[in-house]
């Protein structure tokens, strides 16, 4: 399912093919095929990150998160960022002390070509849990890697990650801040095991602008708020999900370091922007997805009651079942609603349209309803599902897809 990049309300916004992304000064990619699991495609990607950039990293909360990102933590803490390697196929989860050793290898293998110390190194990895990565062919592609790191390898890149996707996911825009032009480029992965807190996602992406540590800091949990925690595909949050955003210093401009800085209003709104597009992209490659499907609530006292709202109802099998079929089954969208987790909400004040077509008001099927109209809309490749919460002026967005037989199926036979 494609779709444009949502606009940045900028006019000297220039949004890069996606194919050919623009390139970030300050960043060279690598990418190749170790041969571990898949054959016949890179699973293998690393990626340079120049001396004088600021880096911020997310992780998942899941409680039980896998090796790699125990290590990233730990070498965050102790380290400037100068490389991030990521393997594709093993997750390299729920492995104990010897996960942590063999994604701490991973970073040594890097620090032995590269000339910098093990802690200067990010691990990430995303496929199967609970095996032993085999870290040889690792070791042994690296060398070849940062021999060939280019800035133009970012679309490459983008492939070399990607474990059950369908598509690469590459998004890449410019923004011009008086005479100063800023890139913003980035990459994601993500398709199953996707619910937010992060989402089963990687995502980088970088820019040349120069901000300082903190704000940098506010500028991704921000960006993640508005796009990576607003997904879900099947309600499962993954071991090994990340968020890294990148700040190379690369450009012409001075540095960023408060948030009434005059660029930064228009720096932050095209880094929303390529992270919400890549967001949004992961929704569209969901596993066995036939529909992107947008949730807006409106009328929470606070957001956190739109959220509860909005999750209930996209999280839903019976609703994500009933978009597949096109049915408009506005019972289970009602129910779920319910079911949210807010005590004082009265069904009363309770609206439901589907792509614009009222369906409820004041909690119950409006008189004029036809099932024709409601199920011709529900027919579409993208959907709206408008809710009315009628308890304040809070709003929010999330986006889902639909659940087919292929994504049973895809499930069923992930280890086959």
């Amino acid at each position: 399912m494609e779709n444009s990049v949502d606009p940045v309300s900028n006019p000297a916004a220039d949004l890069a093919p996606r194919h050919e992304p623009f390139v970030v000064a300050g960043i060279r990619l690598a990418h190749g095929a170790t041969g571990v699991k898949y054959r016949n495609r890179d699973d293998l990607c690393v990626i340079e990150i120049a001396d004088s950039s600021n880096v911020h990293c997310l992780f998942t909360k899941n409680k039980f998160s896998a090796a790699p990102i125990t290590v990233a933590r730990r070498h965050l803490r102790a380290s400037a960022t100068r490389y991030l390697i990521i393997n594709a196929g093993n997750a390299n989860a729920g492995t104990g002390t010897e996960g942590e050793r063999r994604a701490f290898g991973m970073c040594e293998a890097v620090s032995q070509s590269a000339g910098c110390t093990p802690q200067a190194v990010l691990p990430f990895s995303t496929g199967v849990i609970g095996e032993q990565l085999n870290i040889g062919p690792i070791e042994n592609l690296v060398p070849e890697l940062l021999s060939s790191l280019s800035a133009g390898n970012w679309a490459d890149a983008a492939v070399a990650i990607m474990t059950t996707d369908t598509v690469p996911k590459v998004r890449s825009i410019r923004v011009k801040c008086g005479e100063v032009l800023y890139t913003v480029t980035g990459i994601a992965k993500g398709s199953g095991m996707i619910r937010p807190d992060m989402a089963t996602m990687l995502a980088y992406v970088a820019t040349d602008a120069a901000v300082a540590p903190e704000l940098l800091r506010k500028l991704a949990c921000d960006s993640a708020n508005q796009s990576f925690n607003r997904i879900s595909v099947d309600g499962d949050t993954s071991t090994n999900d990340a968020f890294t955003l990148i700040a190379t210093g690369q450009s012409e401009g001075e540095l960023i370091d408060v948030g009434d800085h005059p660029h930064y209003s228009a720096l932050a709104g095209a880094v929303a922007c390529v992270c919400r597009s890549l967001a949004q992209d992961i929704v569209r490659d969901g596993e066995g997805a036939t529909k992107f499907i947008s949730v807006h609530v409106r009328g929470g006292k606070h957001e956190k009651d739109c959220l509860q709202v909005a999750y209930a109802v996209a999280e839903s099998p019976l609703v994500k079942t009933a978009m597949f079929a096109g049915d408009p089954n506005w019972g289970r969208i009602l129910a779920a609603i319910g079911r949210a987790g807010i005590d004082d909400m009265r069904i009363d004040e309770v609206s439901i349209a589907i792509s614009g077509y009222c369906i409820v008001a004041g909690g119950s099927c409006v008189r004029d309803y036809e099932e024709s109209k409601a199920a011709a809309l529900m027919k579409r490749d993208e959907i709206d599902i408008s809710i009315e919460i009628g308890r304040g002026s809070a709003a929010v967005s999330v986006w889902t897809c639909d659940f087919s037989y292929d994504y049973v199926k895809i499930n069923a036979e992930y280890r086959s």
